[in-house]
Parts: C-alpha cells; sequence; structure tokens
C-alpha cells in the first residue's frame, strides 16, 4: 500500500510537471524555438507571487496566481516582440537558442540583485497539509487540485488551438508561416500570443511548484530540465504527451526517493535517458 501511494502521489506531482512543460512544448510546436529562459520566467513569476502575498497579507496566496499569470503573459508578449522575433527566422539555428541563454543568464543575475540569494517559498498554510483519505490512500488535497487544474488547462488549450479561429490561425502559422502572409496574418504578431500563453502557463506551474518546495534566483536551471525531459519524454509537439511524460517522470522521482531517500531527481534523469535509447520519438508522438 505505501507503494501505491507513492506512485499516486507520483502521479499528482507529475500533473505539476506536465504544467512546467506545456509552455516549453507550446514554443517549439509553434516557431520551432528551445526558449532556454523559460526556467527563469517561472521563477520570476513565484518571485512576483511572494511580493504580491508580502504586500497584501490578508489575500490567499492562490488568489495572486491571476495578477501572477496577466504579468507574465504581458511579459512573453512583450519579450517575443522586442527580443525573440529578431532571430526566430535566422538562417543559424543557434542563434535563438544563444539568445534566449544569454537572457536567461541576465534574468538570473537580476533576480539575484533584486530578491538576493535567500531560498524562498510560498507557503499556503493548512491547505498545504490537508489530506484525504480515498480507499485507503492518504492523498494531500493541493497535489490532488494541482492535477486537477493541469488536465482543465490541457483540455482548454487544447479545445482552444483545435476548435477556435485563433487556433487554426496559430496551427496555419506553424506550418506554413509565409502562406498565412497572404490572407493578412502578421506571424510575428501570432509569436507574440504564443510566447505570451507559454509564460502564462509556466507562470501556473511555476507559482505552484513554489508552494510545494522552495526556490532561489538559480532554481530556473532545474526547472527548465524538468520542462525539457517532461516534453522529450512526451514527445516533441504532443500537447497531451507532455501530461504523460510529467507523469511518468513523477511517479520516477518518487519511487526513487522511496528507494533512495539521498537519490532526489537521480532516477527521473535515469528515466529520461533510457527513454531516449528505447523511444526517442517519446511515449506520445504525433498525438498532438
Amino acid at each position: 500500500m505505501a507503494w501505491l501511494e507513492t506512485l499516486v502521489n507520483g502521479a499528482l506531482l507529475g500533473g505539476l510537471y506536465g504544467l512546467l512543460g506545456i509552455g516549453l512544448a507550446l514554443v517549439f510546436g509553434v516557431m520551432r524555438v528551445v526558449n532556454i529562459a523559460h526556467g527563469e520566467f517561472m521563477v520570476l513569476a513565484a518571485y512576483f507571487a511572494v511580493m504580491l502575498v508580502s504586500l497584501f497579507p490578508h489575500v490567499h496566496p492562490l488568489f495572486v496566481l491571476l495578477p501572477v499569470v496577466l504579468a507574465a503573459f504581458a511579459v512573453g508578449y512583450l519579450y517575443q516582440a522586442a527580443i525573440v522575433n529578431r532571430v526566430v527566422r535566422a538562417p543559424d539555428p543557434l542563434a535563438p537558442l544563444l539568445l534566449t541563454f544569454g537572457v536567461s543568464i541576465v534574468l538570473r543575475n537580476l533576480m539575484v540583485e533584486v530578491f538576493g540569494a535567500d531560498v524562498r517559498a510560498l507557503p499556503l498554510g493548512e491547505l498545504s497539509r490537508a489530506s484525504i483519505n480515498l480507499f485507503g490512500l492518504r492523498i494531500g488535497v493541493m497535489p490532488l487540485l494541482t492535477l486537477v487544474a493541469s488536465v482543465l488547462l490541457f483540455l482548454l488549450l487544447q479545445w482552444g488551438l483545435k476548435r477556435t479561429r485563433f487556433g487554426r490561425v496559430v496551427r496555419a502559422t506553424a506550418d506554413r508561416r509565409d502562406i498565412v502572409r497572404l490572407f493578412g496574418i502578421k506571424p510575428d504578431r501570432v509569436y507574440n500570443i504564443v510566447m505570451g500563453l507559454s509564460l502564462a502557463l509556466g507562470a501556473i506551474g511555476g507559482v505552484l511548484l513554489a508552494v510545494r518546495s522552495s526556490f532561489t534566483p538559480f532554481s530556473g536551471v532545474e526547472r527548465l530540465l524538468i520542462a525539457f525531459e517532461v516534453v522529450v519524454l512526451g514527445g516533441l509537439g504532443s500537447f497531451w504527451g507532455a501530461l504523460l511524460g510529467g507523469i511518468v517522470l513523477g511517479m520516477a522521482q518518487l519511487a526513487g526517493l522511496k528507494w533512495d531517500p539521498n537519490a532526489g531527481l537521480l532516477y527521473g534523469h535515469l528515466l529520461f535517458f533510457v527513454m531516449l535509447l528505447i523511444r526517442p520519438a517519446g511515449l506520445a508522438a504525433n498525438r498532438a
């Protein structure tokens, strides 16, 4: 029963990991760009949430999600418009990678300068300790809510891309950037919105992860690594694959910690390496 409880909690953690990866998958799927600064933007969102909670101590920490998400969307829009669009179609494929890597270094050092290097967290009080008994298993309320929120966000994103006019524009721009110009669509503006959505989704994951664990300005690398592993495990271009990859990674991590308490993320990384050897296309390739 203890191992079953570990795997269930790992699946709940995986829902959060899926949120960390979905924004990265969205940008790569539409622009074929890997945003190396994605982790730093998630940490920046967590710092913004902590700052809002300190300014409004009587407001529940979860209520600050809305202004954080709106701010993340605005930052993503401006980040794409002012910086990434300059290199998104550069002849050298390394140009976007190097540029976003440079942005990540600047953001990391800027956060150290502004917030310091102290460890921070976003406490939820009783909600973070609340649990329910489900078929004899002790399940945390907050991890369960996180998984439900992840599934709902994945459903909403999938519906938006498949069923709305803007979703069709995004898919057409991802497939044939030059052709959509003939219909009066400006690809750069589409990219701006896509990056805004990516950072908004990443902000949700960043804030919820700050509730679960502590963070510093240097935590962006760890979050980027998890997001990257989630996307590759699930399959590039597959949104539901990102959720599946997150669940598998979360289960591997907690099972590894139960087997070896000093392992940390080791067994999750080992699973990622083995999956690259066995199925490099991912668990749900071509099932976007």
